[in-house]
This record gives structure tokens, C-alpha cells and sequence, in this order.
């Protein structure tokens, strides 16, 4: 029958407890993550690099951010794999350890003027160790959550891996904010800056605590039972999902909105070079506030995309938020902090929020429970390596001194978010097909009439079970 459950896995659900661990996982390990971009933009152009040439300096500071992405596909390889062929749960735990090493580590580095050419390549390191640990993460969390989700609320439940995410660069530019206002320039270039990076300490023992106590998926266990787990899932992977993990790749680049909102937006609003003269403390409100929006926004938009599918929101969030990225170095450009923070909410705090409730849902769904991590972590990484490139070339295209920055680097931000919408245009809906019918190419979605009615059956369960509790 269409709409029998027959389709979705069998054994203990554990819809909250996952997406608990998904959440809290992922803010901790991308707090890791962010923290470095927002030393790498306001800071680490004068402690790690040669001072002699200003803009060199910027330049190579946002080429070591982007460093961190070229270990992400690589990552990626490994820990798809891992996730798929071991659990969820295990990479999930790899990855926790191996970021929170990684970020105390740049806690502790001398700078280049303690040991030279020294000090940038150790950096390089860190943040290629940093890229490793992270591409294992959202796949990992967000297939973990979509497995134990119920069957019409995936697209809810899924969304708040992202809303961790959102809420760990809130956490990340917060520490910043205070050793930035209050502690005198000298001492937070000297040392304040490595207060945020040995906090990550805290991402050890939290994350454990929290994840271990999350089983295994039923989908992944179901697998394991009937000795169904691929000795090759990257080799399944391309060879049934290629035309999907290109899509991801596609709609990846949508990393180009923070990249522009945190990463180049900061070194043009903040380094002197530029001219702007924002300062740090001033410019770092502006992702906390459009991240404190983005965390309200995520799980209605993620409810929504469960009413009215995966591809809209995206391919609105994609076009709508790359051409408010005009507006918003714009404002950068006029000196005009109020309309810049303005900009920041409706770029990055609703309009892309449209793609970044959703993919969390929507790139696991295009893959089977056999090769998902390693299908989503392969294909998303490398759309987010490629993003993570534009950081030095927005430097290289439109350096200090330069005209029209916010048209040029606008310009090639909405070409970017273009890509992205014609990928999900391209896609298949994926909302109304049980969990063990997704990535199929001919798999039925079930009649709406009746998605509705187990929709609306699963939320007054959840509503009774709160109201019990």
C-alpha cells in the first residue's frame, strides 16, 4: 500500500535524544570551526604573516581559511566511509576529538614574529587537520537525525543540525566580543586571542557526554542485520548517486553567503587597509545578530519545507540571499553600521536561511541508508572547498584600494547562488518518500492526501507525548 510505514525502518527511534546530539555536536565543533575565521580575518594577518606588505598579508590570513576546506574532501572520503560501513554514532565521536585537539593546538602556536615562516606553516596544519574532522560532521549529524526522525518531519527535525551550527558562530563571535571590547588592543593581539581557542577543551568532554548516549540508527542497523553494509560505499556511491552528489556539489556553493557575510565582509569592514575602519567589537555583532535570527528561523523553515517540499525554499533562500549580498557590502562600503547589521539579518538571518534549514534534510534524502554519509560528505565538501576559495580571490578581485567592491564581489556572490537554485530546480522531491525508498530514481513519493494524514498523526503524537511529560 502507498502509505503504509512498511517503507521505514523497524526499532527504537530516538527522534529527540539524536537530534539533541546532532544539535550540540555540531555548535561545539563548528564554534571550533568559526572561531578560526574570525581570527583569520581580524587578527591573524598580524600575527602569523610577515607585516612588511599589508595586503599580502590579508590575502594569505583568508588562503589559511581556506586551507581548512581542501582537507574537507579528503575528510570526507574517510569519514563518509567510516560513517557508513561503522555507524553514525562512531564517526561522529572522531570527528569531535579530532577538532577539539586540532583548535586547542592553534591555542597554543608562537607567532611569526617568535619563529618565523614557522609559525604559518604550523597554522596550515591545524586548519588542515581542523577541515579533516569537520567534513564528517553535518553528514554524520544530519543522517543520524534523519534515520531516528518519523516519517513526515524529517525536514523539522534535520533542521536543527544546522541550527547548531548557527549557534556555535554565535558562541564563537560572543567570546570574541568581550576580550575585543574590554581587553586592550596590545594584550588581545599578544595573548587574549588564544582564550577562545583553549575553551575548545570544553568540546571534549561535553560532546561525549552527549553523544554516547545516542544508539545506532534503525535504518543503519537494519543494515548491519541483514549483512547488507557495502564493503565499498564510495564505490556505490559514484557509481549509483553521481548525478545527485553533483547537485550537492552545485548547491554546496551556497557556502558563498557567510563566506561573504563573516569572512571577506569582516577584512573589508575591519582591516585598515581597506579604509572602512569598523571596529572588531563593533563589526562582530553583525554575525550574532544574523545568527540569532537564523537560530529562530531554522526549525519553521524546516517544518515548512516538511509541508511543502525540500526545493523551494532553497531555490528561493539561494537567489533571494545572493542578491541582498549587494546590499549588504553596501552598507560596509558607506561607513553605515545600523543598515549593515540590517543587511546581515535579511541576508543571512531569514532569505538564506531558505537553503540552510533545508539541505540538512534534503542531501541526505537523494542517497540510500548503504553509501548516505559518504554520498553527502564527498559531494557537499567539495562545494564548500570551492566556496572557501573565494575568500582570497574576493581579496585578489577586489583588494584594498580598489572600486566598486560591493558590485564586483556582489556580482560573483548572485552568479554563485544562481548555480545553486538551477541544481534543486533539477532535483527530485524527496519529502513524501519513506526513509527506506530514498535514493531510488524511480522511487513513488505517496499520495499527498495521505502524507498529510501520517504527517498530522505524527505531530499530535508528539504534542500528546509533551503534554504527558
Amino acid at each position: 500500500m502507498a502509505g503504509s510505514l512498511d517503507h521505514e525502518p523497524h526499532g527504537e527511534h530516538q527522534a529527540k535524544k539524536a537530534t539533541a546530539s546532532g544539535w550540540i555536536g555540531s555548535a561545539l565543533e563548528y564554534y571550533d570551526f568559526f572561531i578560526y575565521a574570525q581570527a583569520a580575518a581580524l587578527i591573524f594577518p598580524q600575527l602569523f604573516f610577515p607585516s612588511g606588505n599589508p595586503k599580502v598579508a590579508i590575502v594569505a590570513s583568508l588562503a589559511t581559511y581556506g586551507v581548512g576546506y581542501v582537507a574537507r574532501p579528503i575528510g570526507a572520503f574517510v569519514l563518509g566511509h567510516w560513517g557508513d560501513t561503522h555507524g553514525r554514532k562512531t564517526v561522529l565521536l572522531i570527528c569531535m576529538f579530532l577538532m577539539g585537539a586540532s583548535t586547542m593546538a592553534v591555542g597554543l602556536l608562537p607567532t611569526y614574529h617568535q619563529v618565523g615562516m614557522l609559525a604559518p606553516a604550523l597554522l596550515v596544519v591545524l586548519r588542515l587537520v581542523q577541515g579533516f574532522a569537520v567534513a564528517g560532521e553535518i553528514s554524520g549529524a544530519s543522517s543520524m537525525i534523519l534515520e531516528h526522525a518519523p516519517f513526515g518531519r524529517r525536514g523539522y527535525y534535520a533542521s536543527f543540525t544546522l541550527q547548531g551550527v548557527q549557534a556555535g558562530q554565535i558562541l564563537a563571535a560572543a567570546i570574541f566580543l568581550p576580550l575585543a571590547y574590554f581587553m586592550p588592543e596590545d594584550s588581545f593581539n599578544a595573548w587574549g586571542w588564544r582564550i577562545p581557542f583553549l575553551l575548545s577543551a570544553g568540546v571534549l568532554i561535553a560532546g561525549y557526554i552527549i553523544r554516547r548516549e545516542v544508539k545506532e540508527t534503525p535504518a543503519f542497523a537494519e543494515e548491519t542485520g541483514e549483512a547488507a553494509v557495502p564493503k565499498s560505499p564510495i564505490k556505490e556511491a559514484f557509481k549509483h548517486s553521481s548525478p545527485d552528489m553533483f547537485r550537492v556539489v552545485c548547491m554546496a556553493l551556497m557556502n558563498v553567503i557567510p563566506v561573504v557575510a563573516t569572512i571577506f565582509g569582516a577584512a573589508y569592514a575591519v582591516q585598515a587597509s581597506y579604509g572602512i575602519g569598523f571596529h572588531k567589537s563593533v563589526f562582530l555583532w553583525i554575525p550574532v545578530a544574523g545568527n540569532i535570527l537564523a537560530v529562530l528561523v531554522i526549525p519553521y523553515i524546516g517544518d515548512l519545507s516538511d509541508r511543502i517540499g525540500r526545493r523551494i525554499p532553497v531555490i528561493v533562500g539561494a537567489v533571494g540571499s545572493g542578491l541582498l549580498s549587494f546590499g549588504y557590502l553596501y552598507a560596509i562600503s558607506i561607513h553605515n553600521v545600523p543598515l549593515a547589521i540590517v543587511m546581515s539579518l535579511l541576508m543571512w538571518g531569514v532569505v538564506y536561511q531558505g537553503y540552510n534549514a533545508i539541505f540538512p534534510s534534503f542531501y541526505p534524502e537523494l542517497f540510500p541508508t548503504r553509501s548516505r554519509v559518504s554520498a553527502m560528505a564527498i559531494a557537499q565538501n567539495v562545494g564548500t572547498l570551492i566556496t572557501a576559495l573565494l575568500p582570497a580571490l574576493f581579496a585578489m578581485v577586489a583588494p584594498p584600494g580598489s572600486t566598486n567592491i560591493p558590485v564586483t564581489v556582489g556580482s560573483i556572490t548572485l552568479a554563485v547562488t544562481i548555480i545553486a537554485a538551477i541544481a534543486a530546480w533539477s532535483a527530485r522531491e524527496t519529502y513524501r518518500i519513506h526513509l527506506n525508498d530514498l535514493g531510488e530514481p524511480n522511487a513513488v513519493p505517496i499520495d499527498i492526501q495521505e502524507y498529510e494524514r501520517l504527517r498530522a498523526e505524527t505531530v499530535a503524537g508528539e504534542k500528546l507525548a509533551k503534554a504527558s511529560a
